[in-house]
C-alpha cells in the first residue's frame, strides 16, 4: 500500500508516528493508498523549518517573491490535467469540475503575482510642516492553513499563494480524505525555485491541528469546514494569540421571483443544486419560490431535469456523468439519514437518491439527486447543512417573506436571486444579511481580486479570503512618521503633539 508523508524543508519526510488514515477512491469504494497521521513533534518540525527560512524569505524582494508566483502559475497550467485527475481519484467528483476547481485556484495565484503593487503601503507628503507619514505592510511569519475534503486544489490555494507572496512561509494541513494535491502542489512550488521550508504540507488529524493552534511561532491561521469546527479553531487559536480567518457550513438559499426567466432558473439551479454532488460551500441548497405557481412550475422542471442526469464516476464514461459520488460512505449514510428526516418531518419527496446504484460501480459512494417540496422552517433539512445532492424547495407568498426567512438563518454565506426586475435585485442586495450575493448567478463566488466570505455564523474572524482581505490578513500594518530637521532642535514640548 503506497503511504503519503509529509513535504517538509523542500522534500517528501516520512513519518514515525505509527499512525496512518486510509485513502479510498469513492466511485469504487476501493481504498487506494494511505496517509500519515503525523505527531505532534513532526507537525513541531514542520513548523520549525518554516520558522527557519521566513528570515531569509522575508527579505526577498516583493517583486522576485512574485517571480516565484509566475513560474508557479505557469506549471500549475502545465500539470492541470494531472492535478484534476488526482481530485477525480480521491474527491470523486468529474473531471471537468476538478480542472475548473484547479483553475479557480490558479486565479489566486495570478492574484498572487501583484504583489508588488499590493503590498505598496501608502504615504502622505507633509502631513506637518516637514513631517512625511508612510505605512509598511509587513508579513507576519509562520503561517497555517486547515483544509477541507472538498476543494483540495482551489482552498489551500486561497490560503499559500498570498501568505507566501507577502513574505511569510506556510504549513498546510490538507483534508486526509484526499492529500494527494497539496503534496504535488509543494512539488511544483520546489520547482518553481521556492526556498526549503517556505511551503510545508503535514499530514495528519486532530493531534497535527491542535498544534498549529497552540504553537507560539505559528502568527495566523486559515481554515475552511463546518460550522462547530470553525468555531473551535477560531476560539483555540484567538486563545493563544493568533490572528484567524476560520469559514464555516452555510445553507444558501436561491429566491426565485415570479418574473424570472424560467429556463434560466433551472439550467442554473441544476448545477448549483447538484454539481460537485453538493459538496460545496457555495451550493443552493434551497430554492425558495415566490407563489405557488413558481414552485409548481420549478419542481415539474426540476424532477424532469433530474430524471435526464447522468450519475457515475468522475472519469472512464463515454459522456461525462453530471454528478459523481460524495466523498465517503460515512458521509453518504449521513446525507440518507437527512433525507429520511425530511419525510419523517412531512416534506414532500418528490426525487428519492437514497436507492441509487451506479452500474459498474455498486460499492461507490452514491447518492442520487433528490428533491423536496413543502419545506417549512424548523425541518433539519432546511435549518441544517447537508452537504449532498438534496435541493429543498421552499414556499412563500411574497418578496419580503423571502427575504426575512433567508436573514433569520443562522448562515449567511452566499444567496441569490433570479429575476427581471431591477429594483428588486437592487433591494435584494441592500437588505439582505449574507456575505456574498448572486443577482441572476446562482453561486457568486467572488473571482480572486475580491475576498471571499460569509456573515454570521459561515465565518469567524474579522477577514476574509484572497482578493484585498488576503493581503491584510497575513500582513501586519506599520505606520511610520518621520522629519528630518534642518538643525537641532531645542526644548522639550509637554503639550499633545499636533500638525500645523
Amino acid at each position: 500500500m503506497n503511504t503519503l508523508g509529509n513535504y517538509i524543508n523542500g522534500q517528501h519526510t516520512e513519518s514515525n508516528s505509527g499512525r496512518v488514515a486510509p485513502v479510498f477512491n469513492p466511485a469504487t469504494g476501493e481504498q487506494t493508498r494511505q496517509v500519515v497521521l503525523s505527531s505532534a513533534d513532526e507537525t513541531r518540525a514542520a513548523i520549525a523549518s518554516a520558522q527557519e527560512a521566513f528570515a531569509k524569505w522575508r527579505a526577498v524582494t516583493p517583486l522576485n517573491r512574485a517571480r516565484v508566483m509566475f513560474k508557479f502559475k505557469a506549471l500549475l497550467e502545465q500539470h492541470a490535467d494531472e492535478l484534476a485527475e488526482m481530485i477525480t481519484a480521491e474527491h470523486g467528483k468529474v473531471f471537468s469540475d476538478a480542472k475548473g476547481e484547479v483553475t479557480r485556484g490558479l486565479e489566486v495565484v495570478e492574484f498572487a503575482c501583484g504583489i508588488p503593487h499590493l503590498q505598496k503601503g501608502e504615504h502622505s507628503l507633509n502631513v506637518g510642516r516637514g513631517v512625511d507619514s508612510m505605512s509598511l505592510m509587513q508579513p507576519l511569519g509562520v503561517c497555517a492553513g486547515i483544509a477541507p475534503f472538498n476543494f483540495p486544489a482551489m482552498v489551500p490555494m486561497w490560503m499559500f499563494p498570498v501568505a507566501i507572496a507577502c513574505g511569510n512561509t506556510f504549513v498546510m494541513k490538507p483534508s486526509e480524505k484526499d492529500p494527494s494535491v497539496p503534496l504535488r502542489l509543494a512539488e511544483l512550488l520546489t520547482e518553481a525555485g521556492l526556498p526549503e521550508g517556505v511551503f510545508n504540507v503535514v499530514n495528519g488529524d486532530k493531534e497535527s491541528v491542535d498544534v498549529l493552534l497552540s504553537d507560539d511561532r505559528v502568527q495566523a491561521v486559515s481554515f475552511v469546514g463546518s460550522t462547530p469546527i470553525a468555531e473551535y479553531i477560531y476560539s483555540t487559536a484567538s486563545a493563544n494569540g493568533k490572528r484567524v480567518q476560520a469559514l464555516g457550513g452555510a445553507k444558501n438559499h436561491m429566491i426565485v421571483m415570479p418574473d424570472a426567466d424560467p429556463e434560466q432558473v433551472v439550467g442554473s439551479l441544476m448545477g448549483a443544486a447538484y454539481g460537485s454532488a453538493g459538496e460545496r460551500c457555495m451550493a443552493i441548497s434551497v430554492a425558495v419560490c415566490v407563489g405557488d405557481e413558481v414552485a409548481d412550475n420549478l419542481v415539474k422542471r426540476i424532477g424532469e431535469e433530474i430524471d435526464t442526469m447522468r450519475v457515475g464516476p468522475g472519469v472512464g464514461l463515454p459522456e461525462e456523468a453530471h454528478m459523481g459520488p460524495v466523498i465517503s460512505k460515512v458521509h453518504a449514510d449521513k446525507v440518507k439519514e437527512y433525507i429520511t428526516s425530511g419525510v419523517e418531518e412531512g416534506a414532500t419527496l418528490l426525487r428519492d437518491g437514497r436507492e441509487f446504484v451506479c452500474k459498474g460501480n455498486e460499492n461507490g459512494y452514491f447518492v442520487g439527486p433528490t428533491l423536496f417540496d413543502n419545506v417549512k422552517r424548523g425541518m433539519r433539512i432546511y435549518e441544517e447543512e447537508i452537504f449532498g445532492p438534496v435541493l429543498c424547495v421552499v414556499r412563500t407568498e411574497s418578496y419580503a417573506e423571502a427575504v426575512q426567512m433567508i436573514n433569520e438563518h443562522e448562515y449567511g454565506n452566499g444567496t441569490a436571486i433570479f429575476t427581471r426586475d431591477g429594483d428588486t435585485a437592487r433591494q435584494f442586495c441592500e437588505e439582505i444579511q449574507v456575505g456574498m450575493v448572486g443577482v441572476n448567478v446562482p453561486i457568486p463566488v467572488p473571482m480572486a481580486f475580491h475576498s471571499f466570505g460569509g456573515w454570521k455564523r459561515s465565518l469567524f474572524g474579522p477577514l476574509h479570503m484572497h482578493g484585498p482581505d488576503g493581503v491584510r490578513f497575513y500582513t501586519r500594518m506599520k505606520t511610520v512618521t518621520a522629519r528630518w530637521p534642518t538643525g537641532l532642535r531645542a526644548g522639550a514640548e509637554f503639550s499633545m503633539p499636533t500638525m500645523k
